[in-house]
């Protein structure tokens, strides 16, 4: 709420200086501040009921988001898009959506031992719902699987050296 009250402020004295020279005028204002505050209401509750999500992983080790949110006991369709240019073998992404209570640093240790298998230690698949695959530079790997337990799930890249920079939560509702 902070934030659409400083934004409308923004408006109403970017307007008043463009008016100000001349006539007064308030009511379109206002009127476009309501506006702008629908438009991103509706937008952010477009994004929590939707179970298609898109994940992007840059050559800077970041993730375009640290939150996704789904729907419980719908299919959940994930895509990771490797927006960068650097091949795998050097700045490889996964997303590996962890099941709830595991320790994602033990997690992300077994993983940097496991370059054979692209980073997803085989001794861990009871801890693992769904993982895309190693993609390099320019890649996308789409997976679907569904979550029919209510609650905050955690996500991360198995790249060595990835993790510290490259996780988040998915949060089931």
């Amino acid at each position: 709420m902070n934030k659409k009250v400083k934004i409308s402020m923004l408006v109403l004295m970017g307007f008043l200086a463009i008016t100000s020279c001349g006539k007064k005028e308030t009511a379109p204002t206002e009127e476009s501040t309501e506006v702008n505050e629908t438009t991103e209401g509706e937008g952010q509750a477009a994004t929590a009921v939707s179970n298609v999500l898109v994940v992007e992983g840059n050559d800077q080790m970041q993730f375009n988001t640290s939150e996704l949110r789904a729907i419980a006991g719908k299919p959940i369709t994930l895509t990771l898009k490797h927006v960068g240019k650097i091949p795998k073998e050097a700045m490889g992404h996964n997303l590996v959506i962890l099941q709830q209570g595991t320790d994602e640093a033990a997690f992300a240790a077994k993983a940097i031992t496991a370059k054979e298998t692209d980073y997803i230690p085989a001794s861990e698949k009871a801890s693992i719902i769904a993982h895309t695959k190693l993609l390099g530079g320019g890649e996308e790997d789409t997976i679907e699987f569904t979550i029919d337990k209510k609650g905050t799930y955690n996500f991360l890249c198995t790249f060595p050296g990835h993790f510290a920079m490259m996780k988040g939560v998915l949060i089931v509702e």
